[in-house]
């Protein structure tokens, strides 16, 4: 008797042990569990930690809320200026209602996948090449709000939509490239002409400042001469100061002026003054005895008086002119050596 309880006992312990062991069910922390009884949705969802349900009976689908990450195949089209790219990209979508991602939809992954194709390939026809290169935050957003509508009764909710890549023809890249190696031309053109411009403007400042001090000249050349010299593998030429030849043109200028005067600077004679009738006819009579009388060639005239005089006064500034020369020469020569 007490054999046959203990066999009942054991009987109904591993009967009910393998009840247990067929109605459990394990829900992980990222998954929520979906129960159909008898092919109809029962009660709530499931949380996370040890089930029970019936076996036969109900049957439990697990359903995955984290964060699923879904490449989308580049998809090929013709933007609005009439540019065939290939765009790629990639959706961040997760599940909200896991009942509805199980009964209203056969396949949720499936149907977000082909519903994000084909919103890729629309916005590629509404958009131009200019903004999928550069205004990619407004086509995300567009294309985000075009996947999330219809995967809302779905239980989905799109997290974000980002493009990946667009990859154009290679003639598109070479007329792309030119264009910004035009633009980067342009740009180098005009900022050397500005740079030119305001160069010039200094230069012009310099140039009157120059001119104001003629010895900045000097002090400028001298500084020029002492940075060439600074280098032992050159060769120096160094040219005639300006201040000589300056000096040389004064002084040829009163040499000049003085051999081309026709009378004595003792005696002007005013031009412009008229003569009486006795005045011209005693000139006229003294011209005509001096042309009869015969010039003594001992006797010298004025004009090679003045002939003389403007020699002697161009040999004496032609000395002068050397000896300052010379000393312009020797103080250049101390500042290179220095």
């Amino acid at each position: 008797m007490v054999e046959e309880l203990v066999g009942v006992v054991a009987a109904v312990g591993a009967g009910a042990l393998v009840y247990v062991a067929s109605a459990a069910r394990v829900v992980k922390q990222y998954e929520r569990g979906v129960v159909f009884r008898l092919g109809r949705l029962h009660g709530d969802v499931r949380r996370p930690g040890f089930n029970l349900v019936i076996p036969a009976v109900d049957r439990m689908r697990k359903v995955n809320l984290q964060i699923v990450t879904m490449p989308i195949p580049a998809q090929e089209g013709i933007t609005r200026d009439n540019v065939t790219v290939r765009v790629d990209a990639v959706v961040y979508f997760k599940v909200v209602d896991p009942s509805a991602a199980i009964v209203n939809v056969e396949d949720y992954r499936f149907a977000v996948s082909q519903m994000a194709q084909t919103s890729l390939r629309s916005i590629i026809g509404k958009s131009e090449l200019d903004d999928l290169l550069s205004n990619r935050e407004k086509l995300n957003q567009g294309l985000e709000l075009m996947i999330d509508s219809p995967a809302v009764e779905w239980g989905v909710t799109i997290d974000r939509v980002e493009i990946k890549d667009v990859s154009l023809p290679d003639t598109m890249k070479r007329s792309m490239a030119r264009q910004a190696e035009a633009d980067r031309e342009r740009r180098a053109r005009l900022i050397n002409a500005d740079a030119e411009y305001q160069a010039s403007k200094k230069l012009a400042q310099a140039a009157r400042q120059m001119a104001d001090t003629p010895s900045a000249l000097q002090l400028r050349l001298l500084q020029t001469v002492m940075a060439v010299a600074a280098e032992k593998n050159s060769t120096l030429v160094l040219p005639i100061p300006v201040e000589l030849l300056r000096f040389l043109e004064r002084g040829a200028q009163p040499a000049a002026e003085s051999a081309g005067q026709p009378q004595d600077a003792g005696q002007p004679q005013d031009a412009g003054q008229p003569q009486d009738a006795g005045e011209a006819e005693g000139a006229g009579e003294a011209e005509g005895a001096s042309r009869a009388q015969p010039t003594d060639p001992a006797e010298p005239t004025d004009r090679a008086a003045i002939e003389e005089r403007a020699a002697d006064l161009t040999e004496q500034r032609a000395v002068d002119l050397t000896e300052q020369a010379g000393e312009a020469m020797e103080r250049l020569r101390r500042a290179v050596e220095q």
